[in-house]
């Protein structure tokens, strides 16, 4: 007897026609014909069944405040935090809350079953460290929320925020975030580096760094965070998120980069809407993607997750939640355009950065947790090409969220009357 069964899946590995039948919050078969009774049953229809999605890097505590109190109307990167630096003395704590638990609300009926939230400690009052603590603690039956201390205005170039991360880390934030390229000078940056991984060090926490946001190829503080790295012992435990000046670095040097990363351990973590909207500004033709080298990221073994970084905030005013919007557009600044590249893409949305953020019994394999999500796509490629209706989403082995599936309706003689996304596919 089982308590949910899902019948007729299709799996991310090409499995395909099996039926996942789920005890409690676990998952405890996974094969052809289950002859068994279920409390629940669902049929996948032969659909891709996925583990959730995983947002490896967002701002929440600014989510949704589009337009409050200005629109970003250069639209760049250091207006995006001129803007926000507006809007933190004037917003409250329950302005906070609310818009990030409506965000979450879409997030989790889009399948995001993991997100990892960076939030700005420069702000003495703390408001936005106290609105993502609670948030954290509603949302936690439905989605793994895990939450940097972000030192947005430099941690030394800010005059209490070195203090105040301190504050944030005791009050429960449990990751050490960082932006090095953003102190006033590139040798204090590099020790911000240093001071802020010893912090994580003593206390026995992650790091997660905004690194190298820029286009500039003499940004170089991912190099002092692989080192720092190993200095201290984090290897596995370190992130360098965005990484963008390495699109505009020497090749010979980034072939001494790049293995200096993968010797320490250390994470990537691309963000591919916001870079491609965000980096070469100042360019005007040839204008530079803004995406890190990805494939090369990859191809040294080190483990490279897709984050989406804002939805309708201060630096992009688009979004919809969509881990596979994030997906698609890496896929294109990257060329990774191979079947196995494309597949991989999906990896990056989801087990690549459930390995990075640390998630315990992730994945749809007997003995994780009945964590799934149905999409309307038959394989992960599909679900990229489509960014496919989330027809179910279950957690720990109760539905959380359904969708309609999408159908059109078409009023043409001799052609068929109804019409489904993947209906349209070369045989």
């Amino acid at each position: 007897m089982f308590d949910l069964i899902v019948k007729n899946a299709s799996l991310a590995n090409g499995d395909s026609g099996v039926d996942i039948g789920c005890k409690g919050d676990t998952i405890t078969a996974i094969e052809k014909d289950l002859a068994a009774e279920a409390g629940q049953i669902i049929d996948a229809c032969g659909n891709l069944v996925s583990p959730p999605f995983v947002d490896p890097h967002f701002h929440m505590d600014a989510t949704l405040s589009l337009g409050t109190p200005r629109m970003n109307v250069s639209g760049t990167l250091l207006e995006g935090i001129s803007l926000w630096g507006e809007l933190k003395p004037i917003q409250s704590v329950e302005q906070i809350f609310e818009r990030a638990m409506r965000y979450c609300d879409l997030a989790i009926s889009m399948g995001l079953g993991a997100i990892r939230s960076h939030v700005d400690i420069c702000d003495d009052t703390l408001k936005g460290v106290e609105a993502l603590l609670e948030v954290q603690k509603q949302v936690s039956t439905y989605l793994d929320l895990q939450l940097v201390a972000f030192p947005q205005d430099g941690v030394f170039r800010d005059p209490t925020a070195l203090t105040n991360l301190n504050r944030a880390l005791d009050m429960g934030v449990s990751i050490v975030g960082g932006i090095p390229h953003f102190e006033r000078t590139m040798d204090e940056g590099a020790n911000s580096v240093r001071a802020l991984c010893e912090i994580a060090a003593k206390r026995g926490l992650m790091v997660d760094m905004h690194c190298d946001e820029s286009d500039d190829p003499h940004s170089r503080h991912i190099e002092t965070l692989a080192f720092e790295t190993q200095r201290l012992g984090l290897q596995g435990r370190v992130a360098g998120s965005h990484l963008t000046s390495m699109h505009s670095m020497d090749n010979y040097y980034v072939s001494k980069l790049i293995p200096l990363i993968a010797e320490a351990g250390v994470h990537a973590i691309p963000n591919p809407l916001i870079n491609i909207m965000l980096q070469g500004r100042h360019d005007s033709y040839p204008k530079r993607r803004g995406q890190t080298r990805v494939r090369e990221l990859r191809d040294a073994g080190i483990t490279v997750g897709f984050g989406s970084d804002c939805v309708m905030d201060p630096w992009y005013s688009l979004g919809k939640a969509d881990m596979l919007d994030v997906a698609f557009m890496g896929l294109h600044v990257g060329q990774l355009s191979s079947r196995a590249d494309m597949r991989w893409c999906f990896d990056a949305v989801t087990k690549n950065s459930a390995e990075i953020m640390g998630l315990e019994k992730y994945g749809v394999e007997v003995g994780n947790y009945a964590d799934m999500v149905i999409l309307q796509a038959k394989d992960p490629i599909e679900a990229i090409r489509l960014r496919p209706t989330r027809l179910s989403v279950i957690r720990r082995g109760k539905l959380i969220a359904q969708t309609t599936p999408s159908v059109s309706t078409l009023y043409m003689s001799d052609r068929p009357d109804r019409l489904k996304p993947d209906e349209y596919a070369p045989e």
